[in-house]
Parts: structure tokens; sequence; C-alpha cells
């Protein structure tokens, strides 16, 4: 038997347990976890960057797939290697290669990686880091179409210039809200470190937008330290809607900057403790917009300059599956504890227009009741509190259930409650066919309260069209309700049902080998209680990040 023959011989085992060769074919390697108990260390590491397809597969070895290969950048070693959370001498550590398998996968330029160890030299052990690209030139139109709403988009992106792992955009977008022309450029791993850069520009219908951020941030669960600095500016025309018409409209001018910088003590016994120390300054400006319709109340200038304290605690769990929120393609969840406050003191003396406490918390946790069923919980809040009273409070939770009932089958619930308490005029919860409520317009109901209850079953077929597409599909049921505030949209002054509920169906169609490959959803709504205004059936087109 030849070496290679030997080589395809021996299956190769991912994540836990990722099986190699001795320099002897038909000697195994034992798993990364018995190399970790026996005090191996990394010695040389390599990495092999592959193509889009694989064109030793009769089944991709196609004209067009060859051209594509042909035509496209790969990924240069040198991006992957840098990512990686190990190098050579460091022992051996099935808990860090899991983490970067895991944020190798997170870059949306790969669509596969493998890890496994290649020749074993007494305590050293050779390995071998395999990537696949993806296609990452996003180049032409877009549309869509959500609550009655049409979208639109002309856009040339490049997930990986070049193969450096840099992002560069420019396009132009019109929706319901404005249109405009948009330049982007990101850099995670800018001279060949960790500090990621990220630039945006927007000149808009209804003004300009920008934003520059630079940050060595905790990209790995044992990073000791990070900062950065970001800044921020927006000026826009933000509209107010009743059931789903305009019903005012003001000039919104907001500034944001934040310098922090943060330590940690790194992964201890499965947990992390993260500190952060920053000064953050907001100014929101408000008037009116000539010509347009003029809310009920203009909302107050406000400027907010705040020192402010930031503790994060992280449980390293996390969980790999398939067929979830994506088609064929492994999605990670992390089911431990995450816990993440801040406090901060807002002081006159400082430049703010009033003394005042800001804070904010989230908490998320995963939940496995039986096998393969995966309960998600999370909870937010922020707000301020000034003068003895809370003011600009949200608070919300949410909860997302997974239950399989077969490989392409599964059960999906999800549920969000949000309140606000005290708000500014501007600030509102809408419900629509824009986020939720597939059935009807878009922010058809507002309110200081919202609920939303969905219910699905989904099915991931088999189907890989022309090994471009994988395709899924949905049945679905959505029920909510938006109230309380001085403008709480529709209501029974106008016969409209306080709880509004629709019930759907659809297809999802999921881009395997591009850098962009959201999920398309094409869907068909039916409101089940709706008003004469309302139509008896809605045609959405939207791409999303899941299923």
């Amino acid at each position: 038997m030849t070496f290679r023959a030997a080589l395809l011989a021996v299956s190769l085992t991912l994540g836990v347990t990722v099986e190699g060769f001795t320099a002897e074919p038909s000697a195994p390697l034992p798993s990364f976890a018995a190399l970790e108990a026996a005090g191996t260390r990394f010695g040389t590491i390599r990495v092999v960057p592959l193509d889009i397809f694989d064109t030793t597969d009769p089944q991709e070895n196609k004209r067009l797939f060859r051209l594509a290969n042909w035509l496209h950048i790969q990924t240069r070693p040198g991006v992957v290697d840098r990512a990686l959370l190990f190098q050579t001498g460091d022992p051996v550590s099935v808990r860090v290669l899991e983490e970067t398998e895991r944020l190798l996968r997170s870059a949306s330029y790969l669509s596969d990686v493998r890890i496994r160890p290649v020749a074993v030299r007494g305590d050293v052990v050779d390995v071998e880091v395999e990537t696949r690209d993806t296609w990452s030139i996003e180049m032409g139109a877009s549309v869509g179409r959500t609550g009655g709403a049409n979208s639109s988009g002309l856009r040339l992106r490049d997930y990986n210039l070049l193969g450096t792992g840099v992002m560069m955009s420019i396009g132009q977008s019109k929706t319901v809200d404005r249109s405009g022309t948009e330049f982007e450029f990101a850099n995670e791993r800018a001279l060949g470190t960790r500090t990621a850069i990220r630039l945006s520009h927007a000149t808009n219908s209804d003004g300009q937008r920008d934003m520059v951020s630079v940050a060595n941030p905790f990209y790995a669960l044992d990073k000791r330290w990070a900062a950065g600095v970001k800044l921020s500016r927006d000026d826009r025309i933000d509209s107010l809607y009743t059931a789903g018409n305009v019903s005012g409209q003001y000039r919104h001018q907001e500034s944001q900057a934040e310098l922090s910088g943060g330590w940690s003590a790194g992964l201890i016994n499965g947990w992390v403790n993260r500190y952060s120390v920053g000064l953050s300054r907001q100014e929101d400006v408000y008037s009116l917009v000539p010509g347009a319709p003029a809310p009920a109340t203009l909302p107050s200038n406000q400027t907010l300059v705040a020192p402010f304290l930031r503790f994060e605690r992280v449980q390293d769990r996390f969980e790999k599956e398939l067929n979830r929120n994506l088609v064929g393609r492994p999605e990670y969840f992390a089911l431990g504890l995450n816990v993440n406050a801040q406090i901060g003191r807002a002081s006159k003396r400082l430049g703010s227009t009033d003394d005042a406490w800001t804070y904010s918390a989230s908490i998320s946790r995963g939940f496995e009741p039986q096998s393969d069923h995966t309960l998600m919980v999370a909870a937010n809040l922020r707000g301020q509190f000034s003068n003895g009273q809370t003011l600009r409070q949200r608070a919300g939770v949410q909860a997302q259930y997974y239950r399989p009932q077969s490989p392409r089958w599964l059960f999906y619930a999800a549920m969000s409650m949000d309140t606000l308490t005290h708000p500014n005029p501007d600030e509102v919860l809408s419900l629509g066919g824009d986020n939720g409520l597939r059935g009807y317009p878009l922010r058809y109901q507002n309110g200081t309260r919202r609920a939303l209850f969905t219910v699905e079953e989904r099915f991931y077929t088999d189907l890989y069209l022309w090994r471009l597409f994988r395709v899924g599909g949905a049945a679905y049921l959505d029920t909510g309700r938006a109230w309380g505030g001085t403008d709480a949209g529709t209501g029974a002054d106008t016969g409209t049902p306080q709880w509004l509920s629709n019930v759907g169906a659809g297809l999802r169609i999921i881009s395997t080998r591009s850098a962009f490959s959201n999920v398309l959803h094409v869907d068909l709504a039916f409101p089940l209680n709706a008003p004469p205004d309302v139509k008896r059936l809605q045609f959405l087109v939207k791409s999303k990040t899941s299923f």
C-alpha cells in the first residue's frame, strides 16, 4: 500500500477527536484528546487554503466551477495563520482547537475548516489547517419587499480583497426611509496584528452618516486585554408611523464617541471574567423638517458624557449543530451563561446636559431540556436614572426553542417581549411586516409595549442545486401586539383588533459557496384578523442572517 493510499484509507474526525497519520502509512495517530493527555506540543503548522470548488469531485469538475476557481484569489495562508489561537511550541489543547475552528468558521470568506495532525515526532505533533474559500465578490442588484414596502440596491463588495481578509464595499440603496450611497472598509487584522479597523461613510437623501472604529478586542476566551476607540455621527430624518402610514417626521442629529480599555485573567475553570473602563459621549439634537408633518412632541436635545465601568462574565460552553438557522452548514450555539453589565455617571461638569446614571445589562443562557432539543433565552436592559426618576429605559426578554423531529424536519418557537419606561417621544416599539408580523404593513402598530410569538415548522431538503444553493422551507404562525403610549398606532378606536395574527409559508434559499450567504426568504403571508385597509395577501422577499 502506498503512503497516499494509506492516507485515504483512514477517516479523519473533526472537533474533540481529530485523527491523523504518522510517517508510517498504516499507523493512525491518536486523537487530539490523547495527544493533549500525553503532553504533546505543536510542531510545524501548515495552512492549506483550498479553492471554492473541489474539482477532484466529478460533480464539481465543471467548466463554470473551474472558471470561478481561476478568477478567485485564494485566501493567503498568512491570513489564516494569524487567526490561529495556537502556535509552534504551545501544548496541544482540544479546547483551543475547537475555539479556533469556531472563530475561523465565523469568517464569511471561509466555507469549511479542517484541523488535523499529519505527523508525530516524539512529543511534537505537526498540524495541517485546511480551509476552503467562498466566492467573496458580491456584485449586482438586489430587491426586497416586506410589510408592503419595496427596497432595492446596487452594490459591489469584496469580503476577501485580494485574499487578504479585508472587506471593501461601495453601493447604492433605496428603502422606505431613505436612499443613498455608502462606502465601507473593514480589516479585522490590520498590519498583521489583532487590531480591527472599520470605516464607513454614507451620503443619503436625508443626511449623512460616518463611522470609524479601531479596536483590539477580546477576540478569544483567553485574551488578557482589550482596547478601542469608536466615533460616529448620523444626520437623518426619522419618521413616526400610525397604521403603517407616516404620521410625523423630524431631523435627528446623533453623534457618539467611546474610548475604553479592558483586562482579564483569562479562562479559569471554564469561566472568563472581563473588566473594562472608559469614557463615552452621546449627543442627540432634534429639529422640525420644513414641509413635513410635525410630530405631536419634539424630543428634547440631550448630551451625556459619562465615565463607565463594564463587567462581562462568559462560560465556555458551545455546541455545534446542523440544520437549525441555516441549511446544511454547521452552526454554533452559545449554551453557557453570558452576562454583560455597564454603569456610567454623566455629569454637567463634563459637559452633560443632565447629571444622570446610565446603565445597561444583558444576560443569555442556553439549555438542552432533552437530547437535541435547544432552548435559548436572553434578557436585556438599558436606561438612565436622573433626579430620582427612571428615564428612557428599555427592557426585553427573548426565547427560542428548537426541537428536531427528524434530520429534515424541525419545530421552532420564539417569543419576545419589550417595554419602554418614560421614553422620549422619538422612542417607540413598532410591530409589522418588517419586524416579525409578516402579514401586515411595516410598523403597523406602535407603542411602549410589544409582544410577539412565532411558531414554525421548518423543512430542510437535501437539494443542492447546481452545487451552489441549499433549499429549505417553513410554514408559520405569527401573533403579536404593540400598545401603550401617546401614539399607540392602531387600536379599538379604529376597529383594529389589539392582537394581530397571520399564517404563511415560504422558501428559504442559501448560497453555500458565497461569502454573502444570507438566507433568502420568499414568503406568502395571510393576515387572520385584519381590518379592511390591510391586504389579504402579503408577498415578502428579504435576505436575513438566519432561517
